[in-house]
């Protein structure tokens, strides 16, 4: 592309475009850019003709993205990053007007207690700003944060590529949850009884809950997995009235609690807490509408690790 080219660039042809390729459907653009599908497609046009590319390829029943335009995708999140925040700089980032949108990826686990609280946080702030939020395991939250796919991502992540920034939301503890009537009256849930028992746990791709088993693991132990789900929500309400324990983060048994034929125990061994963080990619950092969202996002979780 020449000079020449580039002068003919409206800036709103790389908003449509960063949509489409997100999007990879004109109507839905359309929707999300709040204009008509008409406009969009001459958008589409008129993009392909300046990058001398399809950009949207229909293969059978689906819409993919070229290959130039794949690898455009986290450039330009960078670009439009940057200008909307040389531009907003005089007067910084206003969340009541804005109409911006927000991709987050979380679990269940993280939705069940920070999304709720972040909601109304948003709707009462920056009731024009649009929340999408996706759910992938942990691999696929680390690649759609490289790929610009989304703004954040929730959960916990033991290690974290160099251009990835956290922050602690909270430390998380274990407990273990069983139905009360399976444990004897006065007897106590000793690793003995622990070890004997079929277990539940939860796994988004189907292996065992990692630090549970592996601190097991370093004393030379091993607890039989009977059944295995990738849903955190689900999950306390299938131990009522069988012989299953199920060992998860505290914040999920909440619920369970109001159950008079579920207990709620220690585990019989120690298990270090963990961290809950978000992460963002480092070309973020400084974007002032980026550092809102971080903060409703923060102030939510804060709210809830405050309360019982």
């Amino acid at each position: 592309m020449d000079m020449n080219s580039l002068r003919n660039i409206d800036l709103n042809l790389l908003v449509v475009l960063d949509a489409l390729l997100s999007e990879k459907h004109v109507t839905r653009t359309a929707s999300r850019l709040h204009l008509s599908q008409p406009a969009v497609s001459h958008s589409l046009g008129k993009l392909r003709a300046l990058l001398d590319d399809p950009l949207l390829i229909r293969q059978g029943g689906r819409v993919t993205l070229s290959a130039k335009a794949e690898a455009l995708k986290a450039p330009l999140k960078d670009v439009l990053s940057r200008v909307e925040g040389l531009l907003g700089q005089p007067n910084g980032f206003d969340p009541a007007n804005s109409q911006r949108t927000f991709h987050l990826a979380m679990s269940d686990y993280g939705a069940s207690f920070v999304l709720s609280k972040l909601l109304r946080r948003v709707r009462r702030l920056a009731p024009e700003i649009n929340l999408v939020v996706t759910q992938d395991s942990r691999s696929g939250m680390l690649e759609q944060i490289a790929q610009g796919k989304v703004d954040l991502a929730l959960g916990v992540f033991p290690s974290l590529p160099v251009d990835v920034c956290v922050e602690v939301l909270f430390e998380e503890t274990f407990s273990c949850l069983l139905d009360r009537g399976t444990l004897p009256a006065g007897a106590r849930l000793d690793l003995e009884r622990y070890l004997a028992r079929p277990h539940l746990s939860v796994s988004v791709d189907g292996a065992a809950s990692a630090e549970v088993d592996r601190v097991l693991r370093l004393s030379g132990l091993q607890r039989r997995i009977a059944v295995s789900l990738p849903h955190w929500l689900a999950a306390p309400d299938l131990i009522a009235q069988t012989d299953l324990i199920l060992t998860v983060a505290t914040r999920i048994l909440r619920g369970a609690l109001k159950d008079p034929a579920l207990i709620l125990l220690e585990p019989p061994f120690a298990i270090p807490p963990f961290p809950f963080v978000h992460i963002w990619h480092s070309r973020f950092s400084d974007d002032p509408a980026h550092q809102w969202i971080r903060q409703q996002v923060k102030l939510a979780a804060v709210h809830d690790a405050a309360e019982p």
